[in-house]
């Protein structure tokens, strides 16, 4: 029932979200283009690549060419001409190139995931602006109303209807919000800041104010099942299980015997001696152990990424409980602030004098609480959700 209810809440304020969501997605474009981590880490993948597909073709041939002078002279000059290709088992090249076509493969996944890590991060500052930028506005009222009421002290004291306390009262509470303000903006200067840093040195415009959560997979097990496929470090892993299982049999295949074929000549004054020549290695030391190195290998490597995979499931398990939690308890929060604001009734109850202005800022503060409270209820939110859609 709760997740019904959040789904419907979730669909009603999607339309709205989305001005702000288009905001974000704009930045994240922006830095995905211009961040030179990403464009250093591109250019070493792709070195990387070139790595991974040295090494696996044939031996280089092998040209010997022998002179060689008689003596006596009556011998004549002897000349050797040979020409020999070494060639492994055929199925060492096919293995050699499937591990290779993976290892290239792992190299995009190290990528994708250095990628979603530095969006990840970029995500994070979007959020907390917006969360500076809706706690900006809130300040900017509050500073209103405290603006009316210094005024309005200010011509009572002129007249002598009030005192010095209740001015000075009136004086700090319009300094501290303006304090305030000024300190929302040197953290907003901070994170734009960031934001140009991560965007290769550009500056970044960002002046969303709210953003409404995304909504949250009712069904967390069918979502699971796309968030698993799409996470590069299992990708990675599986990868690597499958680098393995490939290396037990080029492991096989290089105990097979290697064979050596070529062509030779040899001439003596008016002889001449020409024909193939043809050789084999005997498998006996060299690669004692390695296939029985390898699948121990695989076993380890399977356990690892089933713990990997348990680790995963368990952490978005958690993530998704936490989201689901974080967003029901902050649609409360916001409906029930609304039901209960006393803003306009408190300044009613001040001008009318039924309260002191100590009275009027004690009341406004529970409810200036309430909505910081909100805020960051609701910058939480997005970060929790930021972290369970990070793989998707």
């Amino acid at each position: 029932m709760k997740q019904h209810i959040l789904v419907f809440i979730a669909t009603m304020v999607l339309s709205a979200s989305l001005i702000s969501q288009n905001v974000i997605d704009g930045v994240l474009s922006e830095i995905e283009k211009n961040n030179t981590t990403l464009i250093a880490f591109r250019k070493h993948a792709e070195a990387e690549k070139i790595g991974n597909k040295t090494g696996i073709y044939l031996d280089n041939p092998e040209i010997e060419f022998h002179y060689l002078w008689g003596d006596p002279s009556s011998l004549g000059n002897r000349i050797d001409f040979s020409f020999s290709q070494t060639f492994d088992f055929p199925t060492v090249y096919k293995y050699q190139n499937q591990i290779s076509d993976i290892r290239n493969q792992q190299v995009e996944l190290e990528f994708r995931k250095q990628h979603r890590d530095i969006l990840l991060q970029v995500k994070y500052f979007c959020f907390d602006l917006v969360y500076i930028n809706a706690l900006k506005a809130e300040i900017l009222t509050r500073l209103d109303y405290a603006q009316q009421i210094s005024t309005s002290i200010q011509s009572k004291f002129a007249i002598g209807e009030t005192n010095i306390l209740e001015y000075n009262k009136a004086q700090l509470n319009l300094l501290n919000l303006r304090k305030e303000l000024e300190s929302l903006e040197i953290e907003r200067d901070v994170v734009l800041s960031e934001l140009t840093r991560l965007n290769g040195g550009n500056p970044v415009d960002f002046y969303d104010g709210y953003i409404q959560s995304s909504i949250i997979p009712a069904d967390f097990e069918q979502w699971y099942i796309a968030a698993e496929q799409s996470n590069p470090l299992l990708g990675w892993l599986k990868q690597e299980t499958d680098i393995s299982k490939n290396q037990e049999k080029l492991n096989r295949a290089l105990s097979l015997p290697k064979l050596k074929a070529g062509y030779m000549s040899e001439k003596i004054l008016n002889d001449k001696l020409q024909g193939v020549s043809l050789g084999i290695s005997i498998p006996l030391w060299e690669n004692k152990n390695t296939v029985k190195y390898a699948g121990a290998q695989t076993i380890a490597l399977q356990g690892v990424e089933a713990d990997r995979k348990l680790q995963f499931y368990n952490q978005l398990k958690a993530l998704h409980t936490k989201a689901v939690d974080l967003q029901y308890t902050a649609i409360d929060y916001r409906q029930n602030l609304k039901k209960y604001d006393n803003t306009q009734l408190v300044k009613k109850a001040l001008d009318k004098g039924e309260i002191t202005l100590i009275e009027y800022i004690l009341e406004l503060s529970i409810y200036y609480e309430s909505i910081n409270n909100l805020l960051l209820l609701e910058l939480e939110l997005n970060k929790t959700l930021a972290q369970l859609y990070k793989y998707l």
